[in-house]
């Protein structure tokens, strides 16, 4: 294995999938309630938006980017570490993806303590 500093992001999300399999629908069920409030809230957000990494406009499409891969994939995510990975992690939707796990341990949505600890080791 690589040190930690080298992975990409696809490899440190194999890589928690693979350690925490059990907690990975429970986030993704988190994940798919915070890309459809994104979704519904578009005029809330576009007041509040200001200086972030992405335009907002950038940020919608990331948002429905995974919500298709959410719905296409469905269960298949919550199994396969590679299909969790490589469809959610790869790319722009992995930084997206990324801010929902980090929002959704700091909001403690986890059941499994050791959840929260992973994501902080391999995503901050």
């Amino acid at each position: 294995m690589q040190p930690l500093n080298l992975l990409t992001n696809v490899q440190k999300a194999r890589l928690l999938h693979s350690l925490l399999t059990d907690e990975i629908p429970n986030f993704l069920a988190f994940l798919n309630e915070q890309t459809e409030s994104v979704l519904n809230n578009k005029d809330k957000l576009i007041t509040v938006w200001k200086d972030q990494m992405f335009s907002i406009e950038m940020w919608f499409a990331l948002a429905e980017e995974v919500q298709r891969i959410l719905a296409k994939y469905n269960k298949q995510l919550d199994h396969s570490p590679n299909l969790f990975a490589d469809q959610l992690f790869d790319g722009y939707n992995g930084i997206y993806v990324a801010h929902g796990l980090l929002q959704y341990v700091t909001l403690g949505k986890h059941n499994d303590p050791k959840f929260k600890h992973a994501v902080d080791l391999l995503f901050t």
